[in-house]
């Protein structure tokens, strides 16, 4: 049985969102289990509607397009910045559409691992054991997720990210590509960890550290 499906955001994250789909679809012994109705983005540029028609997929309009879709037709929101991406939930709530899963099947998730809807795991992937994730969390490509982390709603893990075991990060943060947190360190509400960065301390909320120890 194949369950329709709405990507929101026609740019480069919301299409590498539609390469997880497909591969989800590949791998199932069932037969698809998506089927891409369409994709949506309130200010696309023409550069990237044409890309996503050239993937094969219809651009269906701004959010406000989802008022339209049927009860049962679930979102994903392909936006990788988390502000962003929280704003854009905060809309889509309000449709009261299902929020998909989505999990890269080269990907791993660990036991005892707990998630709200709208998780988004790229390929490559590692979330180990006794994790627990909130709502809208977004593990890009090959980042990794230790044991015992708490991960908030709506947190952007870059990239080759390691977030090592026992940290906490909260709702809004990005840990950004390349970059270390080590072991049982919080990065603080709506906090960006800057590319290849190594955080040694706890990074207080709403602040931008950078560079190895993170300052």
């Amino acid at each position: 049985m194949s369950l329709d499906i709405v990507v929101v955001g026609c740019g480069g994250h919301g299409r590498e969102v539609l390469g997880i789909i497909d591969a989800v679809n590949q791998a199932s012994v069932g037969g698809p289990v998506w089927r891409v109705a369409g994709v949506v983005d309130d200010a696309p540029s023409e550069t990237d509607r044409k890309r996503v028609a050239r993937l094969g997929h219809e651009y269906l309009g701004t959010t406000a397009a989802l008022a339209t879709l049927p009860a049962r037709t679930h979102v994903t929101v392909g936006i990788g910045a988390p502000a962003v991406r929280h704003a854009v939930v905060a809309r889509l709530d309000r449709y009261e559409l299902p929020a998909a899963v989505l999990v890269h099947p080269a990907a791993t998730i660990g036991a005892d691992t707990h998630y709200g809807e709208g998780l988004v795991v790229f390929a490559g992937a590692r979330i180990t054991t006794n994790v627990t994730m909130g709502r809208h969390v977004h593990i890009n490509q090959n980042a990794t997720v230790g044991h015992d982390c708490v991960l908030g709603d709506v947190v952007s893990l870059n990239p080759l990210a390691a977030v090592s075991g026992n940290c906490r990060v909260d709702s809004g943060a990005l840990v950004g590509a390349g970059s270390v947190v080590l072991e049982g360190r919080h990065v603080g509400t709506g906090a960006t960890v800057g590319a290849a960065a190594c955080v040694v301390r706890d990074v207080p909320p709403h602040t931008i550290v950078k560079g190895v120890p993170a300052r």
